[in-house]
């Protein structure tokens, strides 16, 4: 069995930010294969970082609003080897920390996951409010079916 983590990354107050936490929300709420954890990390960036250098994981599936300057809504999956700047959220968050520096100190801390993946989701509105965009909201059941392939397929590869 494949231990796989599901984390939901953003900021419900700043509108589009908030889509990982939204869909680790919805993905919470259905069932899942054995060894498969849904967690709304928010803007908890150090705590992601410590549970992905926990060694409690074979893999992790991180979902969050991103910038890479496609249309709205647009879904990606994204190894976080890739470019750094596309992996950068729209919004800073509370804390200052973006997936970028959880990579980092998780690898500094710990032992990450062998397999990790980034679903984002390009961002339409990171203004100060809760809920998000129409873009983003027909984006959220895509991408709850795109995590339930990746977990599906054993993790990300």
């Amino acid at each position: 069995m494949i231990r796989t983590l599901v984390a939901g990354v953003g900021n419900v107050f700043l509108g589009d930010d908030g889509f990982g936490c939204e869909v680790a929300r919805r993905l919470a709420a259905v069932p899942r294969p054995d060894g498969v954890a849904v967690v709304d990390f928010g803007i908890r960036g150090m705590h992601l970082a410590y549970e992905l250098s926990s060694g409690a994981w074979d893999a992790a599936i991180l979902v969050d609003a991103v910038a890479r300057g496609g249309p709205a809504g647009t879904l990606y999956v994204i190894a976080p080897d890739e470019d750094a700047a596309g992996e950068r959220r729209g919004a800073g968050d509370a804390h200052g920390i973006d997936l970028g520096d959880v990579f980092a100190m998780a690898g500094t801390i710990g032992t990450p996951p062998p397999r990790v993946v980034v679903v984002g989701c390009e961002a339409a509105e990171l203004d100060e409010r809760i809920g998000l965009s129409d873009a983003m909201e027909r984006a959220v059941e895509p991408a709850i079916k795109l995590v339930q392939s990746l977990w599906q397929e054993g993790g990300p590869a």
